[in-house]
């Protein structure tokens, strides 16, 4: 690893600019972007991918390769990535800083407890509930109602037991009332944190948290529970973005976490922002597949922070278009062009729907050691056929060496093809409209069930005055639809709205479907349990 000072100082960060953490990390000061925010902004460019497989796609491992491969070919780039969640890191998936020779280093310490933003945000969220408590325990001013509460507890672990708890048991505890625990990727207080401009922003924002309602059914703001200021001192830190580095020395911003299928994806608009200042393009990432973090990454993040794609990188492997095409996940490894072919059309789906967007889009085949070259050339042709560009990457066994032909393509069409970007949807359509929108236009759906509390839910908003705020669909990562088992392209399906709640700090709405759960569970054999460090400190089995 290079000293994060020389890594900064590539591109044109100063010494004084940096607070470091250690040799290696470092958070970027706030007079850096006072500094360079006259300088031109850099192309932004999205990497996304299909519906995720057990094979896993490589989204992450493509940013970082490709951002690599640009700098070998003298285009002076930046990454901009989501920082890890513990959850995943101990449940199913494991660490997520790449892999092979495209990685971010020191990738343990991203991995864990990287510079303790995601305990910031953890230890923000639990003032505001343990205020919340204490407010009703010392005489309730407010008039909270306690079967009316909607801020729950946090913590950056996946523990389903924890979704539903009772709280206040015991004597002189306070009291007793239902509650739960979501997990702090979960947490309006991380999309507060990753959607907000500024400290001042994020006070405003954070004052417009609704916490509850009173015994009139009125909403009751953090603001008004006067926590805004201490839960912004404990996040003094956390909103300053994070340098660290790839394998290969590119610089990486590091910052945010938000999980993109029960929150809304990307990493921080602060982030986004000094990268694309920075850097000559800067690759970023949106959470899961095009349905998901790309989507909110167009209609949220960018339309919020006033930010303009230039392109996006559609990440497909051969195993995860095999298996959307119907092959059984131990056979993925087997000749099937049956399943390929017919996997095709998930593919195909997702390069659609960004053109919906007005993105420009090219295609990354991440390339695994066991793939067919014959299966390779059908999914080429088949970009071909569609118009789309097509690469092959192969930054997992070769870093950024084996990206340069993907690193080259996007460049062409980069300076070929113009950016029109445009929200999928307008804002001044009613909050129904904006569901069934992207029911149909993403997800291909025929039509949009309500439960009684999410009708109920969907009043209160538009009654408050916020039904002209986008929408955050929390839904299976897995299919366009909302039934994991539903996979490939599947059209006319119903998706079922469970519950929606307001989040007006952040400035949207989330509208949960299927059975889709805001504090995951651990899987049977968690990752944690093939993890083991030895005497000197070396860590195996989280990657």
């Amino acid at each position: 690893m290079k000293p994060i000072r020389e890594v900064a100082g590539s591109i044109g960060v100063r010494e004084e600019e940096l607070e470091l953490y250690g040799r290696y990390k470092a958070k970027l000061s706030p007079a850096l972007y006072e500094r360079v925010k006259t300088h031109p902004d850099g192309k932004l460019v999205l990497v996304t991918a299909m519906n995720p497989t057990p094979a896993g796609e490589g989204k992450t491992l493509t940013t970082i390769g490709l951002a690599q491969a640009l700098n070998v070919i003298g285009h002076r780039t930046v990454a901009a990535l989501r920082e890890p969640s513990l959850g995943p890191c101990f449940g199913m998936k494991g660490g997520a800083t790449g892999s092979g020779k495209a990685q971010i280093i020191p990738a343990e310490d991203i991995n864990l407890h990287f510079t303790g933003d995601l305990h910031a945000i953890t230890s923000a969220h639990n003032l505001l509930a343990a205020m919340i408590d204490n407010h009703i325990f010392h005489g309730n001013t407010l008039r909270l109602n306690p079967q009316r509460i909607v801020w729950k507890r946090a913590m950056d672990m996946n523990d389903r037991s924890l979704r539903g708890i009772v709280t206040g048991l015991g004597d002189g505890n306070g009291a007793v009332r239902e509650g739960g625990f979501l997990i702090t990727t979960a947490s309006e207080v991380m999309a507060v944190l990753c959607l907000s401009e500024s400290i001042m922003d994020l006070k405003e924002r954070l004052g417009r948290i609704i916490i509850g309602y009173n015994q009139e059914g009125e909403a009751v703001t953090a603001s008004q529970l006067e926590a805004v200021e201490a839960m912004t001192i404990l996040l003094k830190d956390a909103i300053k973005p994070n340098m660290v580095q790839t394998l290969e020395g590119t610089p990486v911003i590091v910052h945010g976490g938000p999980f993109a299928n029960i929150a809304h994806g990307c990493s921080s608009v602060i982030g986004t922002r000094l990268a694309l200042k920075l850097g000559k393009i800067v690759v970023t990432e949106a959470g899961f597949g095009a349905d998901l973090g790309a989507e909110k990454f167009l209609d949220i993040k960018c339309r919020q922070a006033g930010l303009n794609p230039a392109a996006a990188v559609l990440v497909v492997t051969v195993k995860a278009l095999k298996y959307n095409g119907g092959a059984a996940k131990d056979k993925l490894h087997e000749p099937d062009m049956k399943a390929l072919v017919d996997g095709l059309a998930n593919m195909k789906r997702h390069v659609e729907n960004l053109k919906k967007f007005g993105v420009p889009a090219v295609v990354a085949v991440n390339h695994f050691a066991d793939d067919l070259q014959d299966e390779v050339n059908r999914v080429l042709a088949e970009c071909q056929e569609m118009h789309v560009p097509a690469a092959v990457s192969n930054v997992w066994a070769e870093g950024g060496a084996g990206g340069i032909e993907l690193a080259e393509a996007l460049v062409k069409l980069l300076g070929e093809e113009a950016s029109g970007y445009r929200p999928l949807y307008g804002l001044d359509i009613d909050m129904r409209s904006k569901i069934a929108t992207i029911v149909r236009e993403i997800y291909r759906g025929a039509d949009v069930a309500y439960s009684p509390a999410a009708v109920r839910s969907l009043a209160d908003i538009e009654k408050q005055g916020y039904g002209n705020v986008p929408v955050c669909m929390a839904k299976t990562q897995y299919s366009f639809s909302d039934q994991p088992r539903l996979l490939g392209a599947p059209v006319g399906f119903t998706v079922q709205v469970r519950e929606i709640s307001l989040s007006a700090g952040a400035g949207f709405a989330v509208v949960q479907t299927g059975s889709i759960m805001t504090m995951p569970g651990l899987p049977k054999s968690p990752a944690a349990v093939h993890m083991s460090m030895d005497e000197e400190g070396r860590i195996s089995g989280m990657f």
